[in-house]
């Protein structure tokens, strides 16, 4: 086993491409990019990159974790045909609305209107009586002042009759949403700012309403100028199934996709991000379905009963050595690459010979030990005929994470968390 270690070592050192992975200083949120921030968002950067190397003759991208939808923008920014899939309906709604193509005019009629509305606001004093469904504490999570302005705010997009425009303002009413509440906007975890801070804290929701309306449509507006220009305008679907079970034959048939370009979660939700938690307020002032519910069908998100051996010698090693430590959470990090072995076999049916499937990915550590994520890639497409093109190595210039935490969750215990990102490139034979 300590010789599959070592070869594994040496092979990603003889492919490092580390300099023109990194993008430091790149503007990541231009187009409609800068809707919505969202944990752990693959920077555009990449997904350009890939297209630009793999995929210059695709017709059809999938992605089957598309979160907000960046390599969809990417995709039909070059006239490609995109799906995306993914279980968190607050994602779906974000990047739905990134690759739409709302009529500009009434757009900028509804935010007149909105404007005009704003200004002759006057508070009722009612926020006692407003209730929302999914938030059983309303006023602990907003101040009474804000839920009243969140409710006009929501009455008014509830009336916007072209669904388009509706989505647009959605996006830009759910970034109001977390930025007005009572959570510290800095963490994607649901944590309730301290007395000291709430005594403070005024959020301006008008304010930050029209900002983000105003900052979107410039976005919108260069967007729209790059798709209105392509010969052939791309269609672009984004759906809920899970990879892990299936693919519906209805939605991808197999042999169609040209090109996969995807960043799946890091480990399970519970260890690693909380989706869920950044979502679930936005969500249910949206009446989207619970996301912290759709946690538990993420992958990873029920352990493993009984140890089993994955088709990745390398990511074997690594979970027996955290056995050694801890079984309990060795079987958790098992059930992880359970699900995204199952979905790496249903994904590689549907992607053409000679197709891409093109991973980003982390190495994270768990007790103490590196599971290597972008091996184990390599193994399972292996495994189904694909053969090995490249694994790109980029330096994360920067992350809204910890570059310290502590993966025993003992006091003064700490380790690094991911420096680095994994793009790993594999081929389908026939």
């Amino acid at each position: 086993m300590l010789e599959v270690k070592q070869l594994v070592s040496v092979e990603i050192e003889d492919n490092k491409i580390i300099d023109e992975w990194t993008f430091k200083n790149a503007l990541t949120r231009e187009l409609t990019h800068c809707y919505h921030d969202y944990p752990a968002r693959m920077i555009p950067q990449i997904a350009a990159k890939i297209l630009d190397l793999f995929g210059q003759d695709a017709k059809l991208l999938f992605d089957p974790y598309s979160g907000t939808g960046t390599s969809l923008v990417e995709g039909t920014l070059r006239g490609i045909n995109v799906v995306g899939t993914d279980l968190n309906p607050l994602a779906r709604l974000i990047a739905k609305a990134k690759v739409s193509l709302p009529d500009l005019e009434l757009v900028d009629r509804e935010i007149a209107k909105l404007s005009k509305q704003v200004a002759s606001y006057k508070d009722k004093s009612i926020a006692t009586q407003l209730v929302i469904d999914g938030i059983s504490r309303l006023d602990f999570w907003f101040k009474e002042s804000v839920i009243e302005k969140l409710f006009f705010l929501r009455e008014f997009i509830d009336c916007i009759e072209d669904e388009y425009v509706q989505l647009f303002f959605q996006v830009a009413f759910s970034e109001t949403v977390r930025e007005s509440s009572n959570t510290r906007n800095e963490e994607f975890k649901l944590y309730r700012y301290s007395k000291e801070k709430l005594d403070k804290f005024d959020p301006q929701v008008f304010v930050i309403m029209m900002q983000k309306l105003k900052r979107n449509r410039s976005g919108l507006e260069k967007y729209l100028e790059i798709i209105y220009k392509l010969e052939n305008r791309p269609t672009a679907s984004i759906y809920s199934f899970n990879t892990v079970g299936n693919i519906p034959k209805d939605y991808i048939s197999p042999n169609e996709v040209d090109i996969v370009i995807t960043s799946p979660p890091y480990g399970d939700s519970h260890t690693t991000v909380a989706y869920g938690q950044y979502s679930r307020l936005s969500a249910a002032w949206l009446g989207l379905e619970d996301p912290e519910k759709v946690d538990k069908k993420l992958m990873g998100g029920f352990s493993s009963k009984n140890f089993s051996k994955l088709t990745s010698e390398a990511l074997n090693f690594a979970i027996e050595q955290i056995s050694k430590k801890d079984s309990k959470r060795a079987l958790e990090v098992l059930a992880f690459y359970l699900d995204l072995q199952a979905s790496i076999s249903n994904i590689a049916t549907i992607i053409k010979p000679k197709g891409y499937a093109c991973y980003v990915v982390g190495n994270r550590k768990v007790k103490g030990v590196v599971l290597p994520t972008d091996i184990a890639i390599k193994d399972f497409f292996e495994n189904w005929g694909f053969s090995y093109i490249n694994t790109f190595i980029r330096t994360i210039p920067n992350k809204r994470m910890p570059s310290k935490n502590s993966p025993t969750n003992e006091t003064g215990v700490s380790d690094s968390t991911m420096t680095k990102e994994y793009i790993v490139v594999m081929q389908r034979v026939s």
